[in-house]
């Protein structure tokens, strides 16, 4: 069954990649602040493939379906639309599948180059069929962290990238690319953002959390998350500590 999944998500990643072939707006679609016309265009794409199969769905650019068959696909058709729209290859469709149980099924395709993260709840983590594992750093101070914004100062950590998609950022942790994620920002991410990555860090042996102890999976449009992510549970504390040292957020 959960292979099953996994294949419609590869055939709504497929689709939002022909969609994005034949796209030649790539200025904003004037419906919403950061929203992009190539983004209207991949979710309609998506949303086609999603429909069909029957399946309920919470899309960043159209918001909640729910068929009440327990199986809710969340979606960033692309997630880094800027880096799309300005032909910087780290942009992806990030999809994850969430049934009565939790998060089950997760794909993230680099839609620049192809390649293709993903993962099911118990089956490990893999990227275009070769396991995932994270990187066995334990030291923040030894740790390449990917960003979401920019801190007041180093957290600590040797070095830092700033690459603009989170979704491939929270994966290269999973591959043990990159030894840890901080979002810089507060609730700057839908779960569209992240959810797709997390359950692939999950599977790999990495961990995500909110920066706030919330819940990170909510199918709820307007909830919003500061991920952290980190190589092992060790690893965790010092990028919590760190990023906690920054304001919290409201509310």
């Amino acid at each position: 069954m959960l292979t099953d999944r996994l294949s419609l998500l590869g055939d709504v990643a497929d689709a939002v990649a022909a969609a994005l072939r034949t796209q030649r707006d790539w200025g904003m679609s004037g419906g919403r602040d950061g929203q992009y016309a190539l983004d209207l265009t991949a979710d309609d794409a998506a949303l086609a493939v999603l429909r069909s199969a029957g399946v309920g769905v919470l899309s960043e650019e159209s918001g909640l379906e729910d068929h009440g068959t327990g199986e809710i696909v969340i979606i960033d058709p692309v997630d880094g639309s800027t880096n799309c729209s300005r032909g910087i290859p780290w942009y992806a469709t990030s999809l994850c599948l969430v049934d009565r149980d939790g998060p089950s099924v997760a794909l993230v395709v680099n839609q620049a180059s192809g390649v293709r993260f993903w993962a099911e709840r118990g089956g490990g983590a893999f990227c275009d069929g070769v396991p995932l594992h994270p990187s066995a750093c334990s030291s923040i101070g030894d740790a390449i962290v990917g960003l979401n914004g920019l801190p007041p100062a180093n957290l600590g950590y040797a070095q830092s990238r700033v690459l603009g998609a989170v979704a491939l950022d929270l994966c290269l942790v999973a591959a043990g690319v990159l030894d840890g994620y901080i979002d810089c920002i507060n609730d700057a991410h839908g779960v569209w953002d992240y959810a797709g990555g997390a359950l692939i860090c999950a599977e790999a042996g990495a961990v995500v959390v909110d920066a706030w102890d919330r819940e990170l999976y909510t199918i709820t449009h307007q909830a919003r998350r500061t991920p952290v992510a980190a190589a092992s549970a060790g690893l965790l504390d010092p990028m919590l500590a760190a990023r906690r040292i920054m304001s919290r957020p409201e509310g």
